[in-house]
């Protein structure tokens, strides 16, 4: 019995620790590991989009050899607290936390005037409370599961979940011809009036 005992609990040792393993090379919002770097075909949609990145407020030097963005806020500059400007480009780091903070702090700096236009990448949480309020915006749900990058921007397998890429801003024209190709662009509706008779037109 102690024997047997003893082999269950080894089992279940190496059990957890290949879960730990998993965890930390998969992109998933519990995984703890948040340098997850977005490929450059939807960079360059989102440039293409807002005609430049002006801000990263989430980003590294390692992550900006990528984005190449004019400015970027680094982690210990905590882009949550900073304001945003220009033309933003956001891949926020996925946690559960962060997640509750992210379309609140985007929309936000919108509606204050500080930005122009922002793209912003996450995971398709449809079922998700935080993810309500992008809905509200026009989005391109990418075909298939986005492939990120890790620190050495090497393409890493096995992200958990689809992504889409959030859209606040007045150029939906611009934002549709530059993602089109990359997935299928929804667009809020309201009965009475498009969406961009209510929130305007360049």
């Amino acid at each position: 019995m102690i024997i047997r005992h003893t082999q269950c609990t080894i089992k279940m040792i190496i059990l957890v620790r290949e879960v730990e393993n998993f965890m930390q090379t998969k992109l998933v919002q519990d995984s703890g590991n948040v340098e997850w770097y977005t490929p450059s075909y939807i960079i360059e949609a989102a440039r293409k989009t807002m005609g430049s990145i002006d801000l990263d407020p989430f980003s590294s030097l390692e992550a900006n050899q990528n984005v190449k963005a004019g400015h970027i806020y680094t982690q210990d500059a905590n882009g949550f607290e900073k304001e945003s400007f220009g033309n933003v480009w956001c891949n926020h780091p996925f946690s559960r936390e962060n997640n509750q903070k992210i379309f609140k702090k985007a929309i936000l700096e919108f509606e204050k005037g500080n930005c122009k236009n922002i793209c912003m990448i996450t995971f398709a949480s449809t079922s998700e409370k935080w993810f309500m309020p992008s809905m509200s915006y026009p989005q391109c749900f990418i075909h298939g599961r986005v492939q990120y990058m890790d620190n050495t921007l090497q393409i890493v397998k096995g992200v958990t979940k689809g992504s889409v890429v959030t859209y606040i801003g007045k150029s939906i024209e611009s934002f549709y011809s530059a993602f089109k190709e990359h997935g299928t662009i929804k667009v809020p509706y309201q009965q009475g009036a498009g969406y961009s008779e209510r929130h305007g037109k360049d």
